[in-house]
Order: structure tokens, then sequence, then C-alpha cells
């Protein structure tokens, strides 16, 4: 494929890999994306293999092809492969992260007030259980967390952790994560990165975002099988001996009756049991990117949320609720007048959104009064003609 422009024969033949995009307009790719033929041929075929040899046998006969699955990884994201983990999810992953950190009662913890709705219930699970401190830095005018405040927090009250996300599900704000790294690395903080919604639409460098921890899904913009994500982990956390509660027979060896030993890279991060046939699904979608080419599709991407907001504010009635110096692929909306059903509405036309409500985002949507949100997530196999479409339905249904 050739990597940008994307040319009408490039897109056509994107677009024939992914049939499902001929008989709806999938701009839900914040929730979960189309997958391209070759992730579901990976997955089916895998399946196929253990319904005829057997579960242990086929992982056997496919033992190279489900390691290699590491290097996919470091090759379109950085790293080594011995810096990644295989999760069943991105929260997943988060948790993984969280509970290898040691933690002492009086703890401060740092965040932003853009984290996703899981990650703060986690974190205030965390807080009650261990009597930590959590901080919440303030934004910048233009919207994101402002790093000269966090540096502030930073410096005042010394944060065993930052935990930021860098592009919330809930807007199409991209928060500076690699700024803050280099605040993090300087202050001695343990940084946790949530990239859910960012692995798969923006060109990532993992090393040079100076985070700790990365964790991210494949069901999103990476075009992956539901079920799947993966762990990113600094070689400074692997020096350290940093491991989650609880291992298995994995992550660790039984050394002798009372003593274990962690596994020496990120595979401490993972469980025994897990889909193969998930794996190898993943392992198919991070080749398809890569083919593609990284830059191409984010370029493209904000490209065509750019311009559906452009259609968008065009509309009475409808306020594009994204704000930020850099912004990505998920747009949202508040529509006077209407309910959520409008989701509904918009599906059975054939156009696929999703719904943010309002205490997904306590500190930003809540506290603004805004009740909930039509989120629209299109991706690099969406065309212009079927973003004018979904503007003229909107259009329709705000003055019906």
């Amino acid at each position: 494929m050739s990597v940008h422009p994307f040319s009408s024969e490039h897109l056509q033949a994107l677009r024939a890999d992914t049939p499902a995009a001929e008989r709806s307009i999938h701009l839900n790719n914040a929730g979960a994306s189309l997958v391209p033929g070759p992730v579901q041929e990976a997955v089916q075929h895998y399946l196929a293999e253990e319904a005829q040899g057997g579960g242990y046998e086929t992982a056997a006969r496919r033992a190279s092809d489900i390691q290699a699955f590491y290097p996919q990884l470091a090759r379109l994201f950085g790293g080594m492969p011995s810096q990644y983990a295989y999760c069943s999810s991105a929260t997943d992953a988060f948790n993984k992260a969280l509970s290898s950190l040691p933690v002492r009662a009086g703890d401060t913890w740092l965040t932003t007030r853009h984290d996703y709705a899981s990650n703060q219930i986690a974190l205030l699970q965390a807080s009650e259980r261990f009597g930590l401190r959590l901080l919440v830095a303030r934004d910048r005018e233009e919207g994101g967390v402002d790093p000269d405040d966090l540096q502030r927090l930073l410096r005042l009250h010394k944060p065993r952790l930052v935990v930021v996300t860098q592009v919330p599900s809930h807007t199409g704000l991209v928060q500076p994560v690699a700024e803050i790294g280099q605040l993090c690395r300087a202050a001695g903080a343990w940084y946790l990165v949530d990239g859910c919604q960012a692995a798969g639409q923006l060109d990532l460098d993992l090393p040079a975002l100076g985070c700790d921890f990365f964790a991210a899904t494949f069901r999103k913009f990476l075009r992956g099988p539901r079920g799947a994500g993966f762990l990113y982990v600094s070689e400074r956390v692997l020096h350290a001996g940093l491991a989650p509660l609880y291992l298995d027979l994995h992550s660790a060896r039984w050394t002798a009756t009372d003593r274990f030993r962690a596994l020496g890279d990120a595979r401490r991060f993972e469980l025994w049991e897990r889909s193969y046939a998930l794996m190898l699904g993943a392992a198919a979608a991070l080749a398809y990117a890569e083919s593609i080419g990284m830059p191409a599709i984010e370029t493209r991407v904000k490209r065509l949320a750019a311009r559906l907001r452009e259609l968008l504010r065009a509309l009475p009635g409808c306020r594009v609720l994204d704000r930020g110096s850099e912004l990505s692929g998920i747009v949202a909306v508040q529509l006077e007048h209407s309910e959520p059903g409008i989701m509904d509405e918009l599906r059975t036309a054939g156009i696929h959104t999703s719904i943010a409500y309002g205490n997904y985002a306590q500190y930003t949507m809540a506290a603004q009064g805004v009740p909930w949100a039509l989120r629209l997530s299109p991706h690099y196999y969406n065309t212009e003609e079927e973003l004018a479409h979904t503007a003229a339905a909107i259009g329709r249904m705000i003055r019906s």
C-alpha cells in the first residue's frame, strides 16, 4: 500500500478489506472499529485449528507466530519486545500497572481532569483502601491539563505516581504526554499513560513519551479484536522489579516452597491463560496498521475529524465540545432539544455513533452541565461523503 496520501485506489482497497463499510457509515471507531479482513481471518483460522487439533497442541504448533506479537508491537510503537505484555483490555493493563506500585499510607498520586471514568474509579478505590491523597491538576484556558500547574504540584507534593489519559474518551482533546513525561522523570515520579484512545490513531513512539507504563486496547483505532490489549513498561520498571498482584506460573517461577521469582521482562504482567486466537488477531491488526503507516493514518484521521467538526458547527442547535491545542479523531457534540436516543435513530439509518454521558467525565461534562454528548469518531477508511451524509442526517433529526 502507498503511505500517503490516501489515493482513491488505496481507499477503495482498504474499504474492500472492510465489507461492513459498504453497509453502514461507521463513526464509532473510538468504541470499536470495524476489523479488516486479515484480522478476522487470523482469529477464525486459529480457532478452526484449535477445533481440529486441540488447544495445547495448536499453541505449540503456532508458537513462533504467537511470539511474533511482541516484536510487532515494538516495530509499531518503539522500545524492545521485552517491554510489552499481552493484556485482555486497556483497563486490565492499567490496573496491573497500578497494582505493581509500592504504596504507603499518605502517599500522593496526581492526575488530570480528563481521566477515563474507569481509571478515576480505580484511583479513588486505591485512595480509600490505602490512605492515599489524590490530587488533580488544573486545566489550561484552551483545554487540557496545564503542565505548569502539574509541575507545581510535583514540586510541592512530590507525588509517587502521575496518571494521564492521552486522549479522553469523551472529547477530541490530545494531552501533552511527552512534555509531562519530562516533568515526571525530573521529579522521580512513576508515570502511567492511558493510551486506550490514542493507539492506532496517533503516531506514537512510547520510549520518547517518557512514560513508565502505557496501557492500550486493540478494539478501537488499532482495528483489532475485542478482548485484547497491551501494556508497555519502561526499562526502569523492569530494573526496579515492579510486578503486579497477583502473579501465576507464567509470570513467575516457583523456585522453592517458600520462594518465587518474577520473570525479568514485561511478561511478568501477563497471566498464563489468554486467547491465542485474539493474540494473533491483534498481531494482524498491528501488521495492517504498519503496512499503511502511522504518520499517514494520523494525518488522515485528524483531517477527517476536523472536516466533521466544520460540518457539525454549521448546524443550528449543534455545539462542538472539543477543546485543546491539539485535537484527535474523536468529535463530541451537544445537541439542543435532543435525547440520547438519537444514537438509536442514527443506527437505524445505518450511521454508527455512541453516547458519552456526563457521569463519565465528572470534572468536565458533568461540571459544565452537559448530561450527555453524541460522540463521532471517523477512521481512515471513512470518506468525506460519509461525513456530509451524517451531518445532514443529524441536522434533520435536530429539526424534527
